[in-house]
């Protein structure tokens, strides 16, 4: 609900908070006062269009601010976090924070939560927070898809399993048949795919890759191309550890040995040199084992010469052909193949694929057409007891020919929600047509209209808060009464705020709020109307009702019918 209104510079209203608490409020004051200033304060809260003409005259900016709790799982709350909401919750309970600004030149900003937002996150908060119903406000159910909404929830749980579980399938179908389309749409597409890949398959199997090849091949070409540096490099090296050709007759290997035998000789006197002398004796194990080495590679070069090297190179050009069309590397011109060959597949499988897509189809269809069925006669059941209702409700207030009607027509064409569609109508008397809501009736009937729905489904489809302004408009006597009885009842499920000029209505309200007009020099010295707003006490409550009634608030008799409509309403002034 919310819980606080701030308005500071809007039309008349100078400052003004007000604290709203559960329940029924109703707003008062004479006309001209400025009590719709209060709807206009929250329309921009819920994002309506302003403009500059809203500021009052000579401030900068008007400001509307709301406070408002609600339970964490409310939409309201989930799109408020989406938009970076700052909220805090405690005692199961989410507080969230609403402001709107617009300036004297027309310009707009809006906060949720703490957070600038655009005006359109706000419009997408409210819808979840408030239902305002007023002279020229849109409905809350004026659109087909909330009146089947509301219809929806009106038919309870039974209807609601069936249609969860038709969506379900309709999801399903509508997948099934939009594969099914893509597969018989693309057929060329997909059998020239499928001959690339084959084609391209076979060339890539008859070169017959092996992973790392291309690199394996590289490392080949640059030693057989260094052919006789390699042969010349190895054979000197393994000369010069085994002697050879030096002049002196040495080696590495023998010249190490020798040393080794020497220390091992003074080794006996001094540790020092006989470790000295191990070493030297692994040195020499090193060296006859790179010896040994060099000669198995020179004679591994033996082999090798340009018929290899040709071999080598006629390989990489075969895989670098490859490599332009396919991938960098064989590695992943393998990976490719893979991938391919799974596609290559999928595709070859279109018949099989097409008759299961078939025979999917029918399947759901056949179960989708009788649970629409079963949908539409729930829809139709629903719509009778509620068009009931809310006529039976219609007479209370002043409309006693008047009649809901509500239609559920059959449909050819499948949907998600069934295959029906749903119009909520008002008969204004016998034998006239039955015409949309709100066209043909006027701005009071239309409230009236939509309290009567309200109330019949605020136990089953409530918002938070629900406006009314000026909803008794041409109504008067017993028919306001009325009206303000069924006020009181929707606010036992949900918050209701109503502008009104009748003291029957005003009577059944929990809290009474009074818009007072006064006089105010403006900073150019100027005299200029403002508006102060005040929540009332009892004995203020009934000063008020006695104005409404007979426009005499000091009137005792007056005061005494105030306190008569106040007791006939189920709030007597404590004494």
């Amino acid at each position: 609900m919310i819980e606080e209104i701030r308005i500071r510079d809007l039309g008349v209203i100078t400052d003004a908070t007000l604290e709203l608490g559960p329940g029924f409020t109703v707003v008062t004051g004479e006309t001209g006062a400025g009590k719709t200033m209060v709807i206009t304060a929250l329309g921009m809260l819920l994002g309506a269009r302003t403009d500059a003409g809203a500021v009052r005259t000579g401030a900068k900016a008007a400001l509307a601010e709301a406070v408002v709790r609600l339970p964490p799982e409310n939409a309201a709350v989930t799109r408020a976090e989406e938009a970076g909401a700052e909220l805090e919750t405690y005692d199961g309970v989410t507080e969230l924070m609403l402001a709107r600004t617009v300036n004297a030149a027309g310009r707009s900003r809006a906060h949720v939560g703490g957070r600038s937002a655009p005006v359109g996150v706000l419009a997408e908060v409210g819808q979840h927070l408030v239902a305002v119903h007023g002279q020229s406000d849109q409905l809350r159910l004026k659109s087909t898809a909330a009146q089947r909404e509301a219809l929806d929830k009106y038919a309870g749980p039974v209807l609601a399993s069936l249609l969860s579980s038709y969506q379900a399938d309709y999801t399903r179908w509508r997948a099934a048949v939009t594969e099914l389309a893509d597969l018989r749409n693309q057929a060329r597409e997909r059998l020239r795919e499928a001959e690339y890949l084959s084609a391209s398959l076979e060339e890539i199997d008859a070169l017959e890759l092996l992973p790392g090849e291309d690199e394996t091949l590289k490392a080949e070409a640059t030693r057989l191309n260094n052919f006789e540096e390699l042969r010349t490099a190895a054979v000197g090296a393994h000369q010069a550890l085994i002697a050879g050709d030096f002049s002196d007759g040495s080696d590495a290997t023998s010249l190490v040995d020798a040393a080794k035998r020497q220390l091992e000789l003074a080794g006996e006197h001094d540790p020092a040199l006989a470790d000295s002398a191990k070493r030297l004796a692994e040195v020499g194990y090193i060296l006859t084992d790179i010896a040994a080495e060099l000669a198995s590679y020179s004679a591994s070069l033996d082999g090798e010469g340009p018929e290899r090297l040709a071999e080598v190179e006629t390989r990489r050009a075969e895989i670098s052909a490859l490599l332009r069309k396919f991938a960098p590397s064989v590695d992943e011109v393998l990976e490719w193949a893979e991938t391919s060959r799974a596609r290559l597949a999928e595709l070859g499988d279109d018949g099989s694929r097409i008759e299961a897509l078939e025979a999917e189809i029918t399947d759901l269809q056949a179960g989708l057409t009788s649970a629409a069925a079963d949908l539409t006669k729930l829809r139709t059941e629903a719509a009778a007891d509620l068009a009931q209702r809310v006529s039976d409700e219609l007479s209370a207030l002043a409309m006693a020919d008047a009649n809901l009607v509500i239609e559920v027509t059959a449909v050819d064409e499948l949907s998600m929600h069934g295959a029906d569609s749903i119009s909520f109508l008002l008969q204004p008397h016998p034998g006239a047509p039955a015409r949309p809501l709100g066209k043909g009736a006027s701005g009071g009937e239309l409230s009236r209209v939509m309290l009567a729905i309200e109330v019949v489904l605020a136990e089953v489809d409530p918002v938070p808060t629900f406006i009314f302004d000026e909803v008794d408009s041409g109504v008067g006597g017993k028919a306001a009464v009325e009206i303000g009885r069924r006020l009181a009842m929707l606010a036992k499920h949900v918050q209701v705020i109503v502008v009104t000029h009748l003291p029957q209505v005003a009577a059944f309200a929990d809290h009474h709020i009074r818009v007072i007009k006064m006089s105010a020099m403006g900073e150019d010295g100027t005299g200029v109307t403002a508006s102060d707003v005040t929540v009332l006490d009892d004995a203020e409550r009934i000063k008020e009702l006695a104005r409404m009634l007979a426009g005499q608030e000091d009137s005792e008799s007056a005061r005494a019918h105030a306190v008569e409509l106040l007791a006939a309403a189920g709030h007597p002034p404590r004494q």
